[in-house]
C-alpha cells in the first residue's frame, strides 16, 4: 500500500469539480499542467484565470521533501515558525553528505561516523514534527519519491532542483529553497508565477543506441540552459507513450537544466505498470478511475500550437545519441560528430572514467541496459579501458540488481560501486589525482557538468551521456569511439564490435529488498528533544535577519562584479563544504569563490575597497560587514542557474550583501534572494553592466516607494568624481516587499 493514500484520494476527489470550473473560466480545452495548477489552488476551486508569465498566485502543494544538506537549513528554520507538526507530509532524504572514494560499505560506514552530528540532528527533528526519515544508504531523493510518493496529477515541492524527477509519474514536482519548504510545512501557500507552457511532441519510438536521455539532451540544446526559464514542459504524443516510466523520469530530471519550472507527462500505461511494480497497486487503481484529469484535453495535444507558447517536435525513430559538453549541460553533439567536434576544440580525447547512476539515470531499465554492455567485455575479448564506476540510485535498486546478477557483472570488468548517494555526480567523490588540476576528461550519466563540479578539478571535461553510451565509452576509452558505426580490437588483436544495448523496463522478477531504510516519525513528538550543540562546527541555531531600516540605500561597495556563467556552484560550492550546510557562519566561507571578478579574469580575488589589496572574496565581504558598510553583487546572465540551494541566497545576506544586480536570473535564485530579505534586481539595459567600475560607491534609490512594477535607480559613484545613473527592474510583488522590509520571510511568519 501507499504512503499517504488517504492524501492521494482526497486529492483526486477534488479534481472533477475544480477542472471543471478551470475550463469555464479560461473558455478553452486545458492542458495537462493547467488541470495540476488550478486543482491545487489554495483559495480551492477556481474564481479568475492567470496570465502566464505574469500573475502570482498561491499553491497548495500535496507534499513536500528534502535531502539532507539542503534539510538542515529548511528545518533550523522551520523550528523558528513555532508549529507543533508538519501540515503536509514531508520526508528527509540522507543522500549528499556520503563521500564516494573506496565502495559502498566502506564509505556509508565512514559518512555514518563522520556525520554523527547531523544525522543525529535530522533524525530527531523529523521525529519530533512527524516527518518520514530515510535513512543514509537509503537512496538519493528522486529515485526514493519516485519509488514511493509521487503520484499522477499530484503537486509537490522539495529543496532540491531535481524534485522535478518526479515528473516521470505525472506530476507538478518543483524545486525550491529551504523557506518556501517552511511555509509549506508550517501550513501557508505557496507562491508561484504562473508559468508559461512548452509543448514537446515525441514521435515514433527509440532503438538501438539511443535511450530516454537522449531526449532530454537534444532539448537542452535547443533551448538552452535558460530557454525552459518560467515554464513548464508537457511531453505529449506516442513517444512519450511509448517510453518506460523511469525514462520519463529522466527527461524530467534534466529539466532542470534548461531552467524549466518543471517537466511532466501524462499519465499512461507504463506509468500504471511502474506503480504497480512498487506496490502501489492502490494508486494505479485510483489514477485509472481519474485517469481523464491526468492527461490534457484531446483537442490540447490535437492542435498544440494552439494551446502551448512554444512546440518543439522531436522523432524518436531518427534520433541520434548525444554528449553534451563539456563544462555546461547545453552544449549538445550527437556521437556521430564527437570525434570532430573533439579534435576541433582540444577536448582531450582518452576517457580516463566513465560514471552512471545518480538520480537521473539509476533505475533498473539503466542499469541492466548497461550491464548488457559489460557482459560483452569479456564475451568478445574486450578489457575496459576507462575505470567506471556505478551509483545505484536506492537500495531498492541496487537489491534487486544485485540479485538478478548485475552487480556482480560489472565487478568482471573492474568496475567500483559507489553508495546509494549522490556521490560524484555533485561533487562528492574523493578522485584521486584530482588535486594535481590535470586537463582529463570523464563522461557520466549525471544531469550537470559545471566546471569543477564532479571532483574540484577545473581542467577536467566532463561529458553528459545515457548511461548506455557512458559503458560504450568506457569500454573503449576515447571519445573518438562512435558504437553505431565503429569498431575494437580485443585483447587477441581480433576486430570486433559492440551489440546494441539491451534491457527491461522492470524486473521480471519483481523488485526486491530487505531494508528500503525508512524511519517513520513518532505519532507524538512533543516530548522529543533537538539539541543542538552551541559549539558545534556543523549546526548552528539562526538568528533572525534584520529588518529595513526604511532608507535607501547609500554608499554601498561592490563586492564582485561577476563574469560569464555563474551558478549557484560558483555562488556556494558544494563537494567537501557540504559539511557546512547546518551552519550559516561557517559555509558563508564559501561566499562566491568560484565565480570570475570581471577587472581581473581571476577567481576568488576581489578588490578589497579598504586596503587597496586584491583578497579571497569572503574575506573582503567579512571586512565590509565588520565595518558596518553594504555591499552589492553584480552578475551576468541566468545567475543562479544550478542547484536550489538556499544558501547561496543565505550566505550573501547573512554577510551583509544588501543587493544583487544581474543581466538574468535563474528562477528558484531569485525567489531565494527574495525570501532572505535581498534585493533582486536585474539591469533595465543590460549593456548597463558595462557601467559597473571596480571601485564604485553604489546608492540604489527608489526604496522608499518601492512597489510592484516601479523599476528603481542606481547612482553609481565612480571613484573619479563621475557618476552615471541607471535604471533597474524588480518582480516584487507587495507580499515580497513585505519581505524585504520585515528583513525577511521567515520573520512575517513568525510576527
Amino acid at each position: 500500500m501507499a504512503f499517504d493514500i488517504e492524501m492521494i484520494q482526497a486529492r483526486y476527489s477534488k479534481m472533477d469539480a475544480a477542472i471543471s470550473a478551470a475550463r469555464k473560466i479560461v473558455g478553452r480545452p486545458l492542458t495537462l499542467t493547467e488541470k495540476i495548477l488550478y486543482s491545487h489552488l489554495w483559495d480551492g476551486n477556481p474564481k479568475q484565470a492567470f496570465e502566464r508569465g505574469k500573475d502570482y498566485v498561491d499553491f497548495a502543494p500535496d507534499r513536500v521533501a528534502m535531502q539532507d544538506a539542503t534539510a538542515q537549513m529548511a528545518l533550523l528554520q522551520f523550528m523558528q515558525a513555532g508549529r507543533k507538526k508538519v501540515a503536509v507530509p514531508s520526508t528527509v532524504h540522507c543522500d549528499h553528505l556520503i563521500t564516494a572514494k573506496e565502495e559502498s560499505g566502506v564509505d556509508l560506514k565512514f559518512a555514518v561516523n563522520e556525520n554523527k552530528e547531523v544525522y543525529d540532528f535530522l533524525s530527531s527533528v523529523t521525529n519530533k514534527y512527524g516527518i518520514g526519515f530515510w535513512k543514509p544508504g537509503a537512496g538519493i531523493i528522486h529515485q526514493v519519491v519516485l519509488e514511493n510518493y509521487a503520484f499522477p496529477g499530484g503537486m509537490m515541492i522539495g529543496t532540491d532542483s531535481h524534485t522535478v524527477n518526479a515528473g516521470g509519474l505525472g506530476m507538478v514536482a518543483i524545486g525550491v529553497g529551504g523557506a518556501d519548504a517552511c511555509d509549506v510545512m508550517a501550513g501557508l501557500a505557496w507562491e508561484l508565477k504562473w508559468p508559461k507552457a512548452i509543448g514537446i511532441k515525441l514521435t515514433g519510438k527509440l532503438n538501438g543506441w539511443t535511450s530516454a536521455k537522449d531526449v532530454i539532451l537534444k532539448v537542452a540544446g535547443i533551448l538552452t540552459v535558460k530557454g525552459g526559464t518560467g515554464a513548464i514542459v508537457e511531453y505529449f504524443g506516442e513517444g512519450a507513450e511509448s517510453l518506460s516510466c523511469t525514462g520519463k523520469g529522466t527527461i524530467c530530471n534534466m529539466g532542470a537544466e534548461i531552467g524549466a519550472t518543471t517537466s511532466t507527462f501524462a499519465y499512461d500505461a507504463s506509468m500504471e505498470r511502474y506503480l504497480r511494480s512498487t506496490d502501489r497497486a492502490d494508486v494505479a487503481d485510483l489514477a485509472n478511475k481519474y485517469k481523464e484529469h491526468l492527461t490534457a484535453d484531446k483537442e490540447v495535444y490535437a492542435d498544440p500550437s494552439k494551446y502551448f507558447d512554444q512546440v518543439i517536435e522531436i522523432d524518436l525513430n531518427t534520433l541520434e545519441p548525444y554528449v553534451n559538453g563539456p563544462f555546461t549541460p547545453d552544449l549538445a553533439t550527437p556521437i556521430s560528430k564527437l570525434k570532430e567536434e573533439a579534435e576541433k576544440n582540444g577536448w582531450p580525447l582518452k576517457v580516463e572514467v566513465g560514471l552512471i547512476g545518480s538520480c537521473t539515470n539509476s533505475s533498473y531499465e539503466d542499469i541492466s541496459r548497461a550491464a548488457s554492455l559489460a557482459t560483452q567485455v569479456a564475451a568478445k575479448g574486450l578489457k575496459t579501458k576507462a575505470e567506471f564506476t556505478i551509483t545505484p540510485g536506492s537500495e531498492l535498486v541496487r537489491y534487486t540488481i544485485e540479485r538478478d546478477g548485475f552487480i556482480d557483472t560489472f565487478h568482471k570488468i573492474g568496475a567500483k560501486v559507489f553508495s546509494n548517494a549522490c556521490g560524484p555526480c555533485i561533487g562528492m567523490w574523493s578522485r584521486v589525482g584530482a588535486d594535481k588540476k590535470e586537463k582529463n576528461t570523464i563522461v557520466h550519466s549525471f544531469n550537470r557538468n559545471f566546471q569543477s563540479r564532479q571532483d574540484g578539478n577545473p581542467n577536467t571535461y566532463a561529458f553528459v551521456a545515457s548511461p548506455e553510451l557512458t559503458t560504450a565509452l568506457a569500454i573503449a576509452g576515447t571519445l573518438a569511439f562512435n558504437p553505431l558505426t565503429d569498431t575494437l580490437v580485443n585483447e587477441k588483436g581480433e576486430t570486433v564490435k559492440l551489440d546494441p544495448p539491451t534491457g527491461l523496463e522492470l524486473p521480471s522478477k519483481g523488485f526486491a529488498v530487505e531494508d528500503a531504510g525508512f524511519v517513520a516519525p513518532a505519532a507524538d513528538g512533543s516530548g522529543v528533544q533537538v539539541i543542538v550543540d552551541p559549539a558545534s562546527t556543523r549546526l548552528q541555531l539562526l538568528a533572525p535577519f534584520l529588518a529595513w531600516d526604511g532608507k535607501d540605500l547609500k554608499g554601498l561597495k561592490l563586492l564582485i562584479k561577476a563574469k560569464g556563467k555563474c551558478t549557484t556552484d560558483h555562488i556556494s560550492m558544494a563537494g567537501p563544504w557540504l559539511k557546512f550546510r547546518g551552519h550559516l557562519d561557517n559555509i558563508s566561507n564559501n561566499l562566491l569563490i568560484g565565480a570570475t571578478n570581471f577587472f581581473n579574469s581571476k577567481i576568488n580575488e576581489v578588490k578589497n575597497q579598504l586596503t587597496g589589496n586584491y583578497e579571497p572574496v569572503p574575506q573582503t565581504q567579512r571586512a565590509y560587514k565588520a565595518a558596518g558598510i553594504g555591499t552589492i553583487v553584480v552578475g551576468d546572465e541566468n545567475y543562479g542557474e544550478g542547484s536550489s540551494r538556499e544558501h547561496a541566497a543565505m550566505e550573501p545576506r547573512h554577510l551583509g550583501v544588501r543587493a544583487v544586480l544581474v543581466k538574468s536570473f535563474a528562477r528558484i535564485h531569485e525567489t531565494n534572494l527574495k525570501k532572505q530579505g535581498m534585493l533582486a534586481l536585474t539591469f533595465a539595459n543590460k549593456d548597463d553592466y558595462d557601467k559597473i567600475q571596480e571601485e564604485d560607491a553604489i546608492d540604489i534609490v527608489g526604496l522608499t516607494s518601492f512597489a510592484e512594477g516601479k523599476p528603481l535607480i542606481l547612482a553609481l559613484n565612480h571613484k573619479d568624481g563621475s557618476k552615471d545613473e541607471i535604471t533597474v527592474n524588480h518582480t516584487y510583488n507587495s507580499q515580497q516587499i513585505d519581505w524585504f522590509k520585515a528583513g525577511a520571510a521567515l520573520n512575517l511568519m513568525k510576527a
